[in-house]
């Protein structure tokens, strides 16, 4: 389980994060790109994870981490029920989607 607290500690320690407000959702930045949200009402996240790490992720914890079903899942946004992950689960998939928002061509 990863608590709101450990999220933000943790989406806070990379290179120029920012936490700000996305809808009604609280939402971690870089250079004003999203890499990850967090639902309280539901608590989950959803992260920006490319195609290859997303299918891994999936495949190994499919009710811990799932594919948007919608456009943005198809872009990569996945669904990380964080009363299920494990830490260090959690923190890897973080990483991931930080630097494939940090390290995406424009």
């Amino acid at each position: 389980m990863v608590s709101i607290e450990e999220f933000r500690k943790l989406a806070m320690s990379f290179p120029d994060a920012t936490e700000e407000p996305h809808f009604e959702k609280i939402s971690f930045r870089i250079k004003k790109k999203i890499f990850a949200t967090f639902d309280e009402k539901n608590n989950q996240a959803v992260l920006k994870l490319n195609e290859i790490d997303q299918s891994v992720f999936c495949a190994s914890s499919e009710k811990i981490f799932y594919e948007i079903p919608n456009k943005w899942g198809k872009q990569g946004w996945t669904i990380v029920e964080l009363s299920r992950v494990r830490p260090e689960m959690f923190e890897d998939a973080l990483i991931r989607s930080y630097e494939n928002v940090v390290t995406k061509k424009k």
